[in-house]
């Protein structure tokens, strides 16, 4: 698993790697793989992802380390290239902007972008912070002894509005992460809602090291890298939105963790089954815990676990970040190792378990991808590379994976009640839309803001079900059903 150092300077220290812009494996018929930018310190390093698509049709993301101060970045990038920075993080002395981001950033609903650092800060040890279109503090952590430490996780907006996350380290009980929910309305309000290691043995596990996801059930899920029931192998947890936890998974309880040992994170399916992936574990684990190099899994929300593949390194090893659920069905993920070149991989699944190497990474590609993939509404997949890219330099990539997948839009949010106001929709080409359902039912009003974005009401009578966008170049339909809550 990716090690999360406080140090400024050993995050982007790796040896340097031969074989440069070394030819790759064969791919399938329909992908196309480009790297769309590589970083050269100044512009950032160790991009540790995922991306975000915002309103105005950009992607955006940060970078561990680099820019201006060395200490990480905010950028922008367009769907071809056309990188640039857009903040520089520790510009003031005391670093109250925070430092080093390790995870993505957070469209909310309500048009702002929220994200965390994981130092730094007016105590050092993280931020929660508002992005639009400067950095603005929300919050520092370690006010206190339990209010959680280092963040590392997404951030997710609840059906609530509430923003959820998760600190790795900090807690009432000790250094074993917390959950915690923000109300940024008001003059905002932060709420720790579980601290880690409250049960005997940490039974309940501890270093929450991925996200929440919010189910179509109003319960969040989510993981930690350690604890639980079994030799440390981490658990699965459902929350409800008020802090009520209970673990439904824990990991290595087979014989050499052969389900798997330190789990990285999860994404509801169409079928309501959780996917996710253990960065350790799997058949190929034949020793004590920490052996092997990983799998893919199925959880049910009631804790069914099956093992969907173990890699074998050839299929890469070590997979790290969340799945995504492409349009055509299949999941995309990638891997930290492994693969040809040792480097890491990208790989398909299907919800069935056959898996699919679709490239194995070289250095010129971008190595090590740490946060897994996103598919914006173009219908290709974008990820970052932590490392490599330029020949004598190793500040990592971003690219574009296309899989030959059409254009479709983006909710945010995904549910509300047809009482709430109104719904972003997301994509391209947008401009001359004559038409949006929810459901098959007419939206009542809908504004066309730019060429990439329309704000549309929720009909009074509408039901749970996929939006869809009339546009001059062809109907449009969203990636996953918008959800109706009571």
């Amino acid at each position: 698993m990716t090690i999360f150092r406080t140090s400024k300077q050993t995050a982007v220290l790796i040896a340097a790697l031969s074989f440069y812009f070394a030819a790759t494996a064969t791919v399938l018929p329909a992908q196309t793989f480009t790297v769309i930018a590589r970083f050269d310190s100044t512009d950032g390093a160790a991009p540790f992802g995922p991306l975000l698509q915002n309103v105005d049709g950009f992607l955006y993301g940060t970078t561990y380390a680099g820019g201006v101060y060395g200490d990480g970045t905010i950028f922008r990038i367009g769907l071809d290239g056309g990188l640039s920075t857009r903040h520089d993080f520790c510009a003031t002395a005391g670093c109250p902007d925070g430092s080093s981001p390790a995870n993505g950033l957070l469209l909310h609903s309500n048009g702002n972008i929220y994200g965390m650092t994981q130092v730094e800060g007016a105590h050092g040890v993280g931020t929660l912070f508002q992005f639009k279109p400067g950095v603005k503090t929300l919050y520092s952590f370690g006010v206190t002894s339990s209010d959680g430490a280092q963040p590392v996780s997404n951030l997710v907006q609840g059906n609530n509005s509430y923003i959820y996350g998760t600190t790795m380290d900090g807690g009432a009980n000790g250094n074993f992460g917390t959950i915690f929910r923000y109300r940024w309305w008001a003059g905002g309000d932060m709420e720790i809602l579980h601290s880690f290691c409250a049960e005997a043995g940490c039974s309940d596990g501890f270093s929450p090291t991925a996200g929440l996801v919010q189910g179509t059930d109003g319960n969040f899920y989510g993981v930690t890298a350690g604890g639980g029931a079994n030799v440390n192998g981490g658990t699965v947890f459902q929350m409800t939105p008020g802090g009520l936890l209970t673990t439904i998974y824990a990991f290595c309880s087979l014989p050499n963790c052969t389900d798997g040992y330190g789990p990285q994170g999860l994404v509801e399916g169409r079928d309501r089954n959780f996917y996710g992936t253990t960065a350790l574990g799997g058949a190929s684990s034949t020793c004590a815990p920490g052996c092997g190099i990983g799998t893919v899994f199925k959880i049910s929300p009631s804790g069914t676990l099956t093992t969907l593949h173990s890699f074998n390194s050839t299929d890469g090893a070590e997979p790290e970040g969340r799945l995504v659920q492409g349009t055509d069905g299949n999941f995309y993920g990638t891997t930290y190792h492994g693969g040809t070149y040792k480097n890491g991989t990208i790989f398909q699944i299907t919800p069935g378990g056959v898996l699919t190497t679709l490239r194995s990474l070289s250095y010129g590609d971008g190595i090590n991808p740490s946060r897994g993939l996103m598919q914006a509404t173009d219908g290709n997949f974008y990820g970052t590379g932590t490392f490599g890219g330029r020949c004598c330099s190793n500040d990592g990539t971003v690219f574009r994976l296309s899989m030959g997948l059409g254009p479709f839009v983006k909710l945010v949010p995904k549910a509300a009640t047809v009482s709430s106001p109104s719904i972003q929709i997301l994509g391209y080409s947008l401009t001359g839309t004559t038409n949006v359902t929810f459901n098959g039912i007419p939206s009542p009003k809908f504004i066309v803001v730019s060429d990439t974005l329309i704000y549309a009401a929720i009909p009074a009578s509408a039901t749970t079900g996929p939006v869809r966008v009339t546009t001059p170049g062809g109907t449009l339909t969203s990636n996953v059903a918008f959800q109706v809550l009571p």
